[in-house]
């Protein structure tokens, strides 16, 4: 069975039983600020899991790519990608558990659907988590294990002669509880999430490692089970430290990555196996020389993370030391490094055959092939400059400080942490330099480093579009005024890169090749400010895709949107495809003020602003 056959199987499943396929969302979000890359097909829907309308209704299905950049250095093994594409379903306030769960191990089972031997089939609840409590018909409740998933389960193990008590685990909220912050207490207030239940498939021929524990399990990581699907009962929001509320609607959200349901239907443990990614690692094993067998991690690192950054190329990122930029700049360096490893020495051929492997489903890669292979060799380009300016900083101080030569070995832990934050080398790649260091000492900054970097980006989180508070709607509908006011200054060409708008500035990135003069940056301000002083009404309309295009709405149509989409009309001055919310009047946003420019990436600005009085 193709990759493309279990996409048609399992969308026709869906769609056989009142849904409706949606577009895939792009993978860089136009309008959320509170990440980076879409990670999970339910990270467009929030604001329909909030109690939104859906313009297509309440069954949705669809396949969505994703990336999640938190599992970088997980990969390696026979089961971690940071890219891949996401089958999903949902229901938004229509059904819930007693048809979700059945309807998914029809799907997975069924000889009409994709046939896996039940026998191999593991289920997981959510266990409960008696810190926190929900409150419901004004009484706090406790937040219980999740008895009703378990009664289906139950029932439908018994129904096919397999016994629920070895079949069914229940686990604690690090394993089955989703939100996009994670844990109960990770999770922002104002955030939505709840249990979930988890399907796994034994791969019988992997032979427990005692390293990993005393028995296995399927949340075990010797590699023994791989999860391949997710329904997450998306009926809470946090509205306390340690307490929930109810949402008006109870939501299903399922999630299995396709090319892990490939790993299942081809009885294959190793995802790079598959019949997906074998071509990939064929052509790695030409242009290196060396096999897979004796060289699986290396091979793997290379072709999931050139994987993800022909997509996140072809979304126009461009390697930066920033955000977007920068995680493309550390899996290609990533991918590079193995590469020249394994003494490989051209990298074209690989990313033509990623290319061609995903074709048939996204045509426009082929298409934009030269341009995402410009990306990838020029980033290659930079990479070994890098290493040149860094064997020389290492060099000029260590000749200066201490009389010592070019030979130099051992460097202090802060001079590798200047390497890796400047330079931005990872350990692994100062340490093929040639150079050593404490690496206890080099953790301890590493630590401090990460904890200034969480705060920020729980700040970010937590400051994001989704919080719905008063100043960042304002700054958001602000973004709006902004883009149109630099479209007419310079042209259609130029679009947005990138928001990220807090209570405290709006941050927004546009396509441009040079800086602002000082002239400019006060007419644009003076434009922003003259639409906000004629107070213009703001309203949304759900517009089929085509004529949201003949009256001019911006958005970018290289991507692809649903057959309706919502636009928000500023009086007669800005349209935009956008998920919302905004201010009613223009005036609400009192004042903006541009606060600073700066250039974050080839070809991308950044525009600083604050708004109120």
């Amino acid at each position: 069975m193709t990759a493309q056959e279990i996409i048609d199987k399992y969308i026709n499943f869906f769609e056989k039983r009142g849904h409706k396929r949606i577009e895939n969302s792009p993978l860089v979000p136009e309008n959320d600020p509170t990440t980076l890359f879409t990670s999970s097909g339910m990270q467009p829907l929030v604001p329909y899991l909030l109690g939104e309308t859906h313009p297509m209704g309440k069954r949705l299905v669809n396949l969505q790519n994703s990336f999640r950049a938190q599992d970088i250095d997980e990969v390696g093994d026979n089961r971690h990608t940071t890219f891949f594409r996401m089958l999903g379903n949902w229901s938004l306030g229509d059904y819930f558990k007693k048809e979700e769960i059945p309807w998914l191990w029809e799907l997975l089972t069924s000889k009409t659907g994709f046939g896996l031997d039940k026998n191999k089939l593991y289920i997981t609840i959510f266990g409960g988590d008696d810190k926190f409590a929900i409150l419901e018909n004004g009484k706090y409740q406790p937040l219980t294990p999740d008895v009703e998933s378990k009664s289906i389960w139950t029932t439908i193990l018994e129904k096919n002669n397999l016994d629920p008590s070895k079949r069914i685990f229940s686990y604690g909220p690090k394993q089955n509880w989703w939100s996009r912050a994670g844990t109960p207490e990770e999770m922002p207030i104002g955030e939505i999430g709840g249990p979930d239940t988890e399907i796994f498939y034994e791969f019988t021929d992997i032979i427990h490692d005692k390293k990993y524990g005393e028995k296995c399990h399927p949340n075990c990581q010797c590699g023994r089970f791989l999860e391949i699907g997710n329904s997450v009962f998306i009926q809470y929001k946090k509205v306390g430290e340690k307490t929930f509320e109810l949402l008006p609607n109870k939501n299903v959200d399922y999630g299995g990555g396709l090319e892990r349901l490939m790993s299942a239907v081809e009885n294959q443990n190793d995802i790079f196996q598959t019949s997906f990614f074998s071509s990939t690692i064929k052509i790695i094993e030409e242009e290196t020389g060396k096999n897979y067998k004796e060289h699986a991690q290396k091979m793997r690192i290379i072709a999931d993370h050139l994987g993800g950054s022909v997509f996140i190329s072809n979304a126009n990122i461009k390697p930066s030391n920033k955000e977007h930029g920068y995680i493309l700049r550390r899996l290609l360096r990533r991918s590079f490094d193995n590469f020249y490893a394994l003494e490989g020495k051209d990298i074209s051929p690989i990313i033509h055959k990623i290319v061609e492997s995903y074709k048939e489903t996204y045509s426009y890669l082929e298409k934009n092939f030269e341009k995402i292979k410009l990306t990838i060799l020029e980033e290659e380009d930079n990479y070994k400059k890098t290493l040149q300016k860094a064997k020389t900083y290492i060099h000029k101080k260590y000749q200066e400080e201490r009389g010592e030569i070019m030979g130099v070995k051992k460097i202090s832990a802060d001079d590798a942490f200047i390497l890796y934050t400047t330079h931005g080398l990872s350990p692994t790649q100062i340490k093929s330099l040639g150079y050593i260091f404490n690496d206890q000492q080099f953790a301890e900054r590493m630590k401090s480093h990460q904890n200034i970097s969480r705060a920020g980006a729980t700040k970010k989180f937590a400051g994001g579009l989704a919080d719905h508070t008063e100043k960042t709607i304002m700054g958001h509908t602000a973004t709006h005024l902004l883009h149109k006011a630099l479209r007419d200054m310079f042209g259609e060409k130029l679009h947005q890169a990138g928001s990220n708008i807090t209570p405290e500035r709006v941050r927004f990135d546009f396509s441009f090749d040079r800086n602002l003069t000082p002239d400019e940056l006060k007419k644009i301000e003076e434009t922003v400010n003259q639409k906000i002083k004629e107070n213009l009404p703001v309203h949304f309309e759900m517009l089929p895709l085509e004529k949201a295009r003949e009256i001019g709405a911006i958005g970018l149509f290289n991507e692809k949107y649903s057959d309706k989409v919502k636009v928000y009309s500023i009086g007669n001055y800005s349209k935009e495809i956008c998920g919302g919310p905004h201010v009613e009047k223009t005036s609400k946003i009192q004042k903006f003020s541009i606060m600073k420019q700066e250039n974050i990436g080839k070809g991308i600005r950044r525009i600083y602003a604050k708004i109120g009085a």
